[in-house]
C-alpha cells in the first residue's frame, strides 16, 4: 500500500489549506473555493472507493469528463484544475504521493472575457449622483470618487485605514492579495473630497460608535462589501446607466481609462496590485478597440 493511502482526506485537505493561508496568504473567498473543489472531487471518488490521496490520471479525467457532460462551464473546470494542481503540488513536496496525477492533463483554454467597464461619461455621471450634504450619500460620494482614482479592490477600499492613507502625500498603502503591499497615488479630485468628507460627514458616521476605517458604516462599523455594492447600482439606477455592472466596474474602469491615456501597462500593473503582468493585459484588448475605433471615426481613409 502506498504511503498516501494511509491518509484520510479531510485533514490533508485542511493541512493544505493551512498551507496557502500560510504561505500564500490567500483570501478567505479563494480558501472557500479550494474547500469546496476538493471536496467534491473527494464524493465523487468515494462512490467509486477510491482515495483522494491516491487517485491515477484517468480518474481524474473521468471526472472533468462527468462534469463536461453535465454543462458544468470551462472556467469553472479550470479553477477545478488549479486547485488539483496545487493540492497533488503540496503532497508531492511533503513525499505523500511520488507522482503528479495531473502531469499529463491539459488546462482548458478559456475565451479572454473584456472586463466590464464604464465610458469616461459614465463615470462622470456615477460619481455626480450622491449628494455630499447627506451624511451617508457624502461617504460614497469619496468612496466613489477614491475608487475610480486608484483602482482599489472594493474589499480593500471598505477595508481601508486611517493609517493607510496620507492626504498630504496623497497616497494609499494597501497590502493586496498575497499579502504584497504597495502604494497607490490618489489624485487631487479625490484628495479635496477626502478632506471634505472626513471633516463634514465621517465624524456624524461614528456618533455611535468609534472605528480606524475610513468608511464606515452608518452604525459605525466596518461596511460589508455587499452594501457597497448596493450603494454603487443605487446611483448607477439614479445616473441612468443601464450597463452591467460588477463590483469592480470602477476598477476596471481605471485601468481602461489610464491605458487610454497613454499610461505604460506595467505602470498599470503595479497600481492594481497583479502579481503577473499576463493579467493586466487584458484591458489592452479594451483599449485597442477603442483605438481602433478612434482612427475608424477621425482617419481619412478610416
Amino acid at each position: 500500500m502506498a504511503l498516501a493511502q494511509c491518509y484520510r482526506p479531510e485533514p490533508l485537505i485542511e493541512a493544505f489549506l493551512d498551507d496557502l493561508w500560510s504561505v500564500k496568504g490567500l483570501s478567505d473567498n479563494t480558501l472557500s473555493a479550494y474547500r469546496s473543489d476538493l471536496q467534491h472531487f473527494d464524493q465523487y471518488l468515494q462512490l467509486r472507493q477510491l482515495s483522494l490521496p491516491y487517485v491515477g490520471r484517468e480518474a481524474i479525467q473521468d471526472y472533468l469528463g462527468l462534469r463536461f457532460d453535465q454543462g458544468v462551464a470551462s472556467t469553472s473546470s479550470a479553477r477545478l484544475l488549479s486547485s488539483l494542481r496545487r493540492f497533488y503540488g503540496f503532497l508531492l513536496t511533503r513525499q505523500l504521493i511520488s507522482e503528479d496525477p495531473l502531469a499529463l492533463i491539459a488546462s482548458p483554454k478559456l475565451p479572454r472575457k473584456l472586463p466590464d467597464t464604464l465610458s469616461e461619461a459614465d463615470v462622470d455621471a456615477l460619481l455626480a449622483e450622491p449628494d455630499a450634504a447627506d451624511t451617508v450619500e457624502g461617504r460614497d460620494k469619496a468612496m466613489l470618487e477614491l475608487l475610480y482614482a486608484t483602482g482599489l479592490r472594493v474589499s480593500e477600499l471598505v477595508g481601508l485605514t486611517l493609517e493607510q492613507m496620507s492626504l498630504r502625500q496623497g497616497l494609499v498603502r494597501i497590502t493586496g492579495k498575497g499579502g504584497k503591499e504597495r502604494l497607490v497615488p490618489m489624485g487631487e479630485l479625490a484628495i479635496t473630497e477626502l478632506e471634505r468628507y472626513l471633516r463634514e460627514n465621517r465624524p456624524a458616521l461614528l456618533e455611535y460608535g468609534q472605528s480606524d476605517v475610513v468608511f464606515p458604516s452608518s452604525r459605525g462599523r466596518m461596511m460589508t462589501r455587499q452594501t457597497f455594492w448596493y450603494r454603487i447600482k443605487l446611483y448607477a439606477q439614479r445616473a441612468g446607466i443601464s450597463k452591467a455592472l460588477s463590483p469592480h466596474t470602477l476598477r476596471h474602469a481605471f485601468a481602461t481609462h489610464l491605458l487610454n491615456h497613454g499610461a505604460d501597462l506595467r505602470v498599470v500593473q503595479l497600481l492594481l496590485g497583479h502579481s503577473s503582468l499576463s493579467t493586466t493585459q487584458i484591458y489592452t484588448h479594451v483599449a485597442n478597440a477603442r483605438l481602433q475605433a478612434l482612427h475608424a471615426a477621425h482617419h481619412p481613409r478610416g
